[in-house]
């Protein structure tokens, strides 16, 4: 058989199942592998500001790519990218954590050597990632094939992330080639459960008098939305996406009513989930934060729940039940119910406004005067907060795609997201949402879109501070305040090419001109700041930091 070396070996699996960009910043520890990476055909190396920022990056790169990776070196590179991959685990978000650790000559000696904790023991980082990742590999020179194959199937199948350790004088000892691609693993049925499942679900289908869906961010994480499509169509019922699953269903269809956010939702939206008789929920977890905090009023006993891998009737589970097979049997076992598909095609949002040039920004009219700049096939980033509640508000035209990261919800994160979706699409329009407390954590990483040539349009909400937390607690308080930067001359200081466009805008007609400029100017950075109010949030933060503030300390905000 054919010879190549460790980390040859990792850097082949990963190009097959679709890697094309590994994120990090490099290490002692890994710079043999990092030469490996330089120097292997259709697998790019990004350099990141830090780790933390190249841990999003992966996990944006890997909700469009569908993998991400990132390699940072053992302890304290590892550990400042960890709390990007605990988002990437809460958001079921597949990535490969490669790290760098000391020789294993210096481990077994237990030798005090840099970036150890001094005592001999050198698992104390490798204990944190096992808390966050669904499978961990110490590599050898034996053990490298099964156990490279192993956490990269395991991440592919449960879309979580993986950890391998990739010891300094192990990257580059030879061993067998693959013989064969990866076969990636995905989830499947046994037949007998699935057809007891089909059963009883037909059976609560058909004795319900109106039927609708509801779909969840699974779907996307396993590439289902046309089975949905399909289940809908044949239903002929209303669907309604969680803010975590936006654009997965297309807002476009004749079918879709909205986003569903408990009482949060539009009202049409919330009737026609909460009154059905029978509703399908794909894919869905109920959030705080995704149900306006928890004010979802569902009965679960007309409830058909399906999952990647378990389905449940009425409370009944059935477990070895692929979503995927359940969606493709049950849209074959149904005929469609053209009446219901007429009763919504009347439905208008009227979420339409035009600029009025001489007013002064405010959230109320900012965001559907954003939604007139989409255009079909955009990238929506959204950071949490202010950005992801009013972004989840604008109807998305077709083959548009949004991210955010409701339920981790760790602000900072979208602007290295930014940079690993385009680098996931790169022939789309990528947009980025995001407030000026978010952009101060990790602003560095604007540095690295600017240096690789990327031309994304970010819109920045200057508000003076965390005004979604004023919505919790402490609208005055010094604590949800921020340093002022002149954000348009930081991004002049990133750019020394001269590529970007920056812009400050306070009235309707500034954003639209800035908007015009945009859409004018593709092949380069656009920086829009926009100005508003401390304390002006569109309703939805409002009445979702009551609920928090309920919920957390048992009062609503003064």
């Amino acid at each position: 058989m054919a010879e190549c070396t460790v980390g040859d070996y990792l850097l082949q699996r990963l190009r097959e199942i679709g890697v094309r960009h590994v994120f990090g910043v490099p290490g002692d520890y890994q710079l043999e592998f990092l030469d490996q990476i330089e120097a292997t055909d259709g697998i790019e190396w990004v350099g990141n500001c830090n780790e933390l920022n190249a841990a999003y990056a992966a996990d944006g790169y890997a909700r469009l790519n569908g993998i991400g990776a990132l390699v940072t070196t053992f302890s304290v590179g590892e550990l400042s990218a960890l709390n990007g991959i605990g988002g990437a685990y809460a958001e079921s978000v597949p990535l490969v954590s490669i790290v760098g650790t000391p020789a294993t000559f210096v481990v077994r000696d237990r030798q005090t050597v840099h970036h150890s904790t001094g005592d001999g023991d050198f698992s104390h980082a490798a204990k944190c990632a096992s808390e966050y990742t669904v499978a961990q590999a110490l590599l050898s020179r034996d053990n490298a094939a099964p156990e490279i194959d192993r956490a990269l199937s395991l991440c592919w199948l449960l879309k979580r992330p993986v950890y391998i350790m990739l010891p300094a004088d192990v990257a580059g000892q030879p061993i067998d080639a693959p013989a064969q691609p990866l076969e990636l693993p995905e989830p499947t049925s046994d037949p007998v459960k699935l057809a007891k499942f089909v059963h009883q679900a037909r059976d609560l289908l058909g004795a319900s008098g109106s039927v609708a869906v509801l779909v969840g961010h699974e779907v996307d994480r396993y590439r289902l939305s046309s089975p949905v499509i399909g289940l809908a169509e044949a239903l002929g019922a209303p669907v309604a996406c969680l803010s975590s699953a936006k654009g997965v269903f297309p807002e476009s269809h004749e079918l879709f009513v909205g986003g569903y956010a408990g009482a949060l939702s539009d009202p049409y939206a919330r009737t026609a989930i909460e009154d059905a008789e029978c509703l399908i929920t794909v894919g869905c977890e109920f959030t705080d934060s995704t149900t306006g905090g928890f004010t979802q009023h569902i009965d679960p006993q007309r409830v058909i729940e399906l999952h990647p891998a378990a389905a449940t009737v009425a409370g009944t589970c059935h477990s070895h039940v692929a979503m995927r097979d359940a969606l493709e049997a049950l849209a074959g076992a149904i005929r469609p119910t053209a009446a219901v598909t007429q009763s919504l095609m009347g439905h208008d949002s009227g979420y339409g406004v035009r600029a009025d040039p001489a007013e002064r920004l405010v959230q109320e009219r900012f965001w559907p005067l954003l939604g007139t700049f989409l255009e079909p096939g955009d990238v929506v980033i959204a950071e949490q907060g202010t950005s992801y509640f009013g972004g989840a508000a604008i109807p998305l035209p077709r083959d548009c795609s949004f991210i955010g990261q409701p339920l981790w919800g760790s602000i900072g994160y979208t602007l290295p997201a930014l940079l690993g979706s385009m680098l996931a699409a790169p022939d789309r329009r990528h947009v980025l949402l995001i407030g000026d407390g978010s952009f101060q954590l990790t602003a560095q990483e604007l540095a690295t879109v600017l240096r690789l040539g990327l031309n994304p349009v970010i819109v920045l909400i200057n508000n003076d501070g965390y005004t979604v937390e004023r919505c919790i607690l402490g609208p005055e308080a010094a604590y949800n305040g921020i340093a002022p930067w002149r954000y348009d001359k930081l991004v002049e200081a990133f750019d020394p090419a001269d590529r970007a466009i920056s812009v400050k805008v306070r009235t309707e007609g500034e954003l639209a001109a800035a908007l015009d400029a945009a859409a004018a100017n593709r092949d380069r950075l656009v920086f829009v700041e926009a100005v508003m109010d401390r304390l002006d949030a569109p309703e939805s933060v409002v009445r979702i930091g009551k609920a928090f503030a309920a919920a957390d300390y048992h009062h609503a905000p003064v």
